[in-house]
């Protein structure tokens, strides 16, 4: 259950990084909406994280769950925010997802 709480609660890091950044397009209302899902997805993402940690080892847990964020908003930013997506860019995010894998593939007993 642990390993599902920090998923989702990296998934939520990916919606505070991706309200940020449309924050930052928007002005005026629509901004303050943004912002208010970004610490909404922070809070969600950061108490998911902590009840995961309960039972799984922090330094794991943390990697993963950053990793987790880093991939998706590299994705979000290429399909929502239109940034390039070159071969070199692409590699380095195979290459973090094969480190997330891998650490959850050698976590001890969890």
């Amino acid at each position: 259950m642990s390993w599902i709480l920090l998923i989702i609660a990296g998934l939520f890091e990916v919606g505070f990084a991706t309200c940020l950044g449309k924050s930052r397009e928007t002005e005026g209302a629509t901004s303050y909406w943004w912002l208010t899902g970004f610490f909404v997805c922070l809070a969600i993402s950061m108490y998911l994280l902590m009840k995961a940690t309960q039972e799984l080892p922090i330094g794991t847990a943390y990697a993963v769950w950053t990793g987790i964020g880093a991939v998706g908003t590299v994705i979000m930013g290429i399909f929502v925010f239109h940034e390039p997506a070159t071969f070199w860019r692409l590699f380095f995010l195979a290459t973090l997802i094969a480190s997330i894998i891998g650490l959850k593939a050698i976590s001890s007993g969890h």
